[in-house]
């Protein structure tokens, strides 16, 4: 009886040993770069890569865009003002008939006397 325990024990083990060697070379595949799945990993891993640089290249650009927009619509609100204020003068500007009669400035004589 003894025997037979022994052979079965051993079985157990070469069965047990030969299943080991089976999922290591299964690991192995699995894990392997260039195919498996320890490859799609690396591309993964890669794609992740880029677009995280691709991702802070564009918030820098949106960034400086944002900027710029921000000081265009600050100068065109003050162009906007401006004009407004040049619109507003025009309405305090005399008609054309008024411009038509000319101004005349008289001297005095009492003036021209003092000056000389």
């Amino acid at each position: 009886m003894d025997i037979l325990a022994d052979i079965l024990l051993a079985a157990g083990a070469l069965g047990a040993g030969l299943y080991c060697h089976i999922l290591s070379g299964r690991l192995k595949r699995f894990n392997t770069l260039e195919h498996g799945m320890g490859g799609a990993i690396a591309v993964l891993s890669q794609q992740v890569d880029e677009m995280t640089r691709a991702l802070e290249q564009a918030r820098g650009a949106a960034i400086g865009s944002s900027d710029r927009l921000s000081e265009l619509v600050d100068r065109a609100e003050a162009a906007g003002a401006r004009i407004d204020l040049l619109l507003s003068s025009l309405h305090d500007l005399p008609d054309a008939d008024e411009n038509a009669r000319r101004v005349r400035f008289v001297r005095r004589r009492r003036e021209m006397e003092a000056a000389e």
